[in-house]
């Protein structure tokens, strides 16, 4: 039955989800677009290359959280000091991630699935982290309802590929209303010792860095 689901049933269910949502929440998109283009400027959505499905790139779009700030060489500054309270609001809320019900509808996506990360973590990954390719990236996932970017990259490396080997509707039901209480909650949204998570470079002593 999980084979049958995550085939056909998964994707059946990320297209009515990703229509419903922005059906309903259109006005939420005006608001939040508006807020963002008055307090942060333009471009109102940000797109950035990311990795998906088998490692195919896509174009990820999300509402703009940081500024453009730069300092006197030209040089942006770093997300600390880019990400004002308006941003670190919409993170919290997880507003920022409404535009993502396109990339879902387009099929670059799922409802939940590993978070796509940037492309240049490609080559960093070990055999086992980049599992976690063999799946739709997702809204949301099990590293996310499980710490979020309070855990360490390994753990949410296991974490995504624990998901890819467990992939199942009952399952994706869980992390969906996990979701949705964290964000309540507000939990997870930083790094320990960051705004936002620090950047993966690799794990140490692995053996098999960059294997495909």
């Amino acid at each position: 039955m999980s084979g049958l689901y995550q085939k056909y049933i998964k994707r059946m269910l990320d297209i009515v989800c990703a229509l419903a949502a922005m059906l309903a929440f259109c006005w939420l998109y005006a608001i939040v677009a508006i807020l963002v283009r008055v307090k942060l400027g333009s471009p109102v959505i940000f797109r950035q290359s990311r990795p998906g499905r088998n490692e195919k790139l896509f174009h990820l779009y999300k509402f703009r959280t940081m500024t453009d700030a730069r300092d006197e060489t030209g040089t942006l500054l770093p997300d600390a000091a880019r990400l004002t309270k308006f941003g670190r609001f919409l993170r919290a809320a997880s507003l920022d991630e409404l535009p993502e019900a396109w990339n879902i509808l387009r099929g670059d996506m799922s409802v939940v699935g590993p978070r796509p990360l940037l492309t240049r973590y490609l080559p960093r990954y070990n055999a086992h982290q980049r599992r976690r390719h063999e799946v739709r990236p997702g809204l949301s996932g099990w590293a996310q309802v499980n710490g979020r970017n309070a855990l360490s990259w390994e753990e949410k490396f296991d974490l995504d590929v624990w998901y890819v080997d467990h992939v199942g509707f009952l399952l994706d039901v869980k992390i969906v209303c996990l979701t949705v209480c964290k964000a309540v909650k507000r939990e997870g949204i930083s790094g320990a010792s960051s705004a936002t998570m620090q950047e993966f470079l690799g794990t140490q002593d692995q053996t098999e860095v960059g294997v495909r």
